[in-house]
């Protein structure tokens, strides 16, 4: 049966000071009415029921988490005490599922894409589904197809053909997962045309993913073990407290994919935005006759080509500003070149060195 795993644990800091640690990216609004974890959940409706979604995030927004996702029970959300990476999450969640269901298929997604549309979305899921059911220690991922040579990017470069269902989106087996790429190796990814983005999503059996663990990470296997075996017990959370810190931290991409050698990629049917920075919004809400891409109540003279953030209760009036990111927020602003927000990384840590954990 299929299940869906949730990785909703990031801190989404480039979207700072909109994006605060107590409510990260995912459980913002930023693309439309529903918040991103809240349409990626969506985006499962009619594929996989509600009963089986498990969401795995951070201690600290949990119960905003379970806020957002009322058809969701607690044990449908594993809180995690500490940041450990991909990998842990992943393995978590996994075993989590093989308790309830051995033989399960997982579809693991972060919670913070915009993809459209769902209906290709979930064709191309239900063919991950139909690759591993024809060979069941398939990793299945999706590629995006790059429209210019980007650098924020991990690659996966494709090999031959896997046969299959001619109405099906093309899959190819993966040569190699390739780290995010300098510009001028980017450039020559895409003019090879044989690369594609990484999506970060994957379709894999439960069982599949927890035996490359037990190969490449069995320490990390352990720790999560003990506290799958310890879910119920009346010392649950100091066992969770003390393994999850233990483990190393350590992406999926490094644990496992690297190693592993039965891979598909699937070039993706629909589009696809990781949402990684201000500069996202723009792609996705457009923009004005000038330039401008403006979410709330805004005045802009001579004003071209900015990104402004603001809300209904106050106006941002700008004069005389080119390329431009201005968010306003309760207790911080934030201005910036638009082409240098990256920087707001640099920002974040200086707050946190002057002890102005209050706008963090």
């Amino acid at each position: 049966m299929l299940h869906a795993v949730i990785m909703a644990g990031g801190s989404g800091t480039r979207f700072w000071p909109e994006s605060r640690e107590a409510r990260p990216k995912q459980l913002l609004r930023l693309t439309g009415e529903r918040s991103m974890l809240q349409s990626t959940v969506d985006r499962l409706s009619g594929l996989i029921g509600d009963e089986r979604i498990l969401v795995v995030t951070g201690r600290g927004i949990a119960a905003a988490v379970s806020e957002q996702l009322p058809q969701l029970t607690p044990s449908q959300i594993l809180a995690e005490p500490c940041r450990r990476d991909t990998a842990p999450c992943i393995g978590w969640a996994a075993l989590a599922v093989a308790e309830r269901d051995p033989d399960a298929t997982l579809v693991v997604l972060p919670s913070d894409h915009v993809i459209e549309p769902v209906a290709e979305f979930q064709r191309a899921v239900e063919h991950a589904v139909r690759l591993i059911d024809a060979e069941p220690d398939r990793i299945v991922t999706f590629g995006i197809k790059p429209t210019y040579p980007a650098a924020i990017y991990g690659y996966i470069e494709r090999g031959a053909t896997v046969a299959g269902d001619k109405a099906a989106p093309a899959s190819f087996r993966a040569v190699r997962f390739r780290e995010k790429p300098q510009v001028e190796t980017a450039r020559e990814y895409l003019a090879a045309g044989t690369f594609y983005w990484n999506s970060g999503i994957f379709v894999w059996k439960a069982r599949t993913i927890l035996d490359a663990l037990a190969k490449q990470q069995p320490a990390m296997l352990e720790h999560l073990q003990r506290i799958v075996r310890s879910s119920t017990a009346n010392d649950a959370a100091a066992v969770l407290e003390r393994e999850f810190t233990a483990i190393r931290g350590i992406s999926i991409d490094y644990a496992v994919l690297e190693q592993a050698t039965n891979i598909v990629v699937i070039e993706a049917p629909f589009t696809w935005d990781d949402v990684g920075s201000w500069q996202a919004i723009a792609r996705l809400r457009g923009t004005d006759e000038q330039g401008n891409t403006v979410l709330g109540r805004h005045v802009g003279v001579n004003t071209n080509g900015c990104i402004v953030r603001s809300n209904d209760e106050h106006v941002v009036v700008t004069l005389g500003l080119k390329d431009c990111l201005v968010v306003h927020t309760d207790g911080a602003t934030f201005v910036a070149n638009k082409h240098d927000e990256e920087a707001v990384r640099e920002v974040v840590r200086q707050l946190r060195e002057r002890g102005w954990t209050d706008v963090l």
